[in-house]
């Protein structure tokens, strides 16, 4: 058990406050990490409060993956909090907006694709630099079921997570070879507040619902076995993978 342990390992996850993002954040902490979690607003100080509370290293930073010249320094902030070394990275922050293909605002397509995909671009870019100095490291994107699919009323957000797997694969090769693994996740439908319009439609929550054969939705706590096996020496011959954490939907 000795290949999952992250004591002395040091992680930086975007978008941890809630949802999937806290439950992988509380996860790589509960393995021995010491993280940071970084979020857009005051909630991200709470949570890592909370998550202190239970006796694990966590640490927060406030700040807007949209503003690609201050990610630089956010970045640099959230390393110095980590004693200048990263050895983990999971890029998990990412936003939603819907509306029919042909409604859909050039506004909320750029909001989209740029904290969904450009500002994970920018932050693999970040940390791969340090990790390339360092001669190891750990990258896990968030992919999404909608990296293989169309999905509905979410042009957008499907091209973003197209991208992420796509991107994973290309650093991924450039990275392999200088002991830096490059992997992606990619949640099924989960219970959670991105989520809630999809749970609130009777109609397609049962016909999701009837596709996958563990018989629920994902919740947070699915996800943390993944994320601690990612960022691990348990997976140092794995890259350029995109894994569902589906309970069986893509296999149906």
């Amino acid at each position: 058990m000795n290949s999952f342990d992250l004591s002395e390992k040091n992680a930086l996850v975007t978008g941890g406050t809630r949802g999937l993002g806290r439950g992988m954040a509380e996860g790589l902490a509960e393995a021995g990490a010491k993280v940071v979690i970084l979020g857009s607003s005051s909630t991200v100080l709470k949570t890592a409060e909370e998550l202190r509370a239970k006796g694990l290293d966590v640490s927060a930073v406030q700040g807007d993956l949209s503003d690609k010249d201050g990610m630089p320094a956010l970045f640099e902030k959230a390393v110095a909090l980590l004693a200048g070394r990263i050895d983990i990275l999971l890029n998990n922050a990412g936003i939603q907006r819907r509306n029919r293909c042909e409604d859909f605002t050039s506004e909320d397509w750029d909001a989209v694709i740029n904290i969904n995909l450009n500002a994970v671009f920018q932050m693999c870019q970040l940390a791969g630099r340090k990790m390339l100095a360092q001669g190891s490291g750990k990258i896990i994107n968030l992919a999404s079921m909608l990296s293989f699919f169309g999905g509905f009323t979410v042009p957008a957000y499907a091209a973003s997570k197209g991208g992420v797997a796509q991107l994973t694969k290309a650093l991924s090769n450039e990275w392999a070879g200088s002991n830096i693994q490059v992997n992606a996740i990619a949640p099924g439908y989960m219970d959670t507040e991105m989520n809630t319009k999809l749970i609130e439609d009777q109609s397609r929550k049962k016909e999701i619902l009837g596709r996958i054969p563990a018989g629920r939705w994902g919740t947070p706590e699915d996800m943390k076995g993944i994320a601690v096996f990612l960022a691990s020496s348990a997976s140092d011959y794995i890259n350029g993978a995109v894994i569902p954490i589906d309970g069986g939907y893509l296999a149906k």
